[in-house]
């Protein structure tokens, strides 16, 4: 999946930036020659994660806080703890198509940690966890269809595939920035969230 920088067509079908072509917006239209500067750039970067990782603000203030408290760089940290949610890790496994549709196979209870039932898409798996596609869900024709499907978007390092015939992925280290494919500046978040 391509994400959008400024100035391309976002994920809605009825973007406004679709509707005015590459004009800006404001009363002087085509003769702006504005680039968001400082303030600017550091929000739409925010909100492009957000959007990403599919987070209302609190959510994501809470996430940006605890990488704020860990020991290391606040950026990766961050980065660390998105990708480590459980809906996350669904999606980077290939059991589901996009991120929403893996949020809504865990809150509808398609998916175990460690052999128990978790219906959170929050949840935070650790190195060594055991994150599987429920015995009654394996026939799922939408959990299925992914996985067939998602053999060429690839698949981080830090996750494996323990078992493909009963959609068992294992997390077998702490996810780093190299393995996050995303073209996102976190920098630029913690300037905002710093200031």
């Amino acid at each position: 999946m391509k994400l959008f920088l400024k100035g391309e067509k976002c994920y809605k079908p009825s973007c406004p930036i679709e509707k005015r072509g590459t004009n800006p917006p404001g009363q002087h239209g085509p003769n702006a020659k504005r680039k968001p500067m400082g303030y600017g750039q550091q929000l739409r970067e925010k909100q492009r994660v957000k959007r990403i990782y599919n987070l209302l603000e609190t959510q994501f203030r809470n996430y940006f806080e605890k990488a704020a408290q860990q020991k290391g760089v606040t950026g990766e940290n961050l980065l660390s703890l998105l990708e480590r949610r459980l809906d996350n890790v669904i999606f980077r496994l290939g059991f589901a198509m996009s991120r929403r549709q893996a949020r809504q196979f865990v809150r509808h209870g398609h998916v175990e940690v460690n052999g128990k039932k978790v219906d959170i898409p929050s949840f935070q798996v650790r190195v060594g966890d055991e994150v599987a596609v429920r015995g009654k869900s394996l026939n799922n024709v939408h959990i299925q269809g992914a996985y067939q499907t998602s053999g060429g978007r690839g698949r981080p390092s830090w996750l494996e595939i323990a078992n493909p015939d009963k959609l068992v992925g294992k997390i077998v280290s702490q996810p780093r920035r190299e393995d996050i494919d995303q073209n996102i500046n976190e920098q630029l978040i913690v300037e905002l969230y710093s200031k």
